[in-house]
């Protein structure tokens, strides 16, 4: 038997690759927010704190004679306490990263599924 084949058969076609490649951009998109989120970017406070402690740290390991022995534990006191103030500068940063990115991702999430 011959199959008959029916006009709506053939309407469908062309919005299917549109509806694949639109829910392929929303992955996408997704998986890049999610990535950036995790990841962030550094600020220049991050590098100048990074690079301070770098400098701080390489002038006590030069001092390594005894008479300058509480000089090099200062520098690494100081070292210290900048990567402490790093460390919660990240976190702060994370967070407020965390905070903005979600609303996009949920955003995204209500789009998807709307489609």
């Amino acid at each position: 038997m011959e199959e008959i084949e029916t006009p709506g058969e053939f309407a469908s076609f062309p919005a299917a690759p549109f509806i694949f490649f639109t829910v392929i951009a929303f992955q996408f998109a997704s998986r890049w927010l999610q990535d950036f989120k995790k990841k962030g970017s550094r600020t220049d406070k991050e590098v100048r704190l990074h690079g301070e402690i770098k400098q701080l740290l390489k002038e006590a390991s030069s001092l390594s004679q005894p008479s300058t022995f509480a000089q090099a534990a200062k520098l690494r006191r100081t070292a210290a306490a900048k990567e402490k103030q790093l460390s919660n500068y990240q976190e702060q940063r994370s967070e407020e990263i965390k905070l903005s990115y979600d609303l996009y991702l949920k955003a995204f999430f209500i789009t998807k599924v709307s489609l």
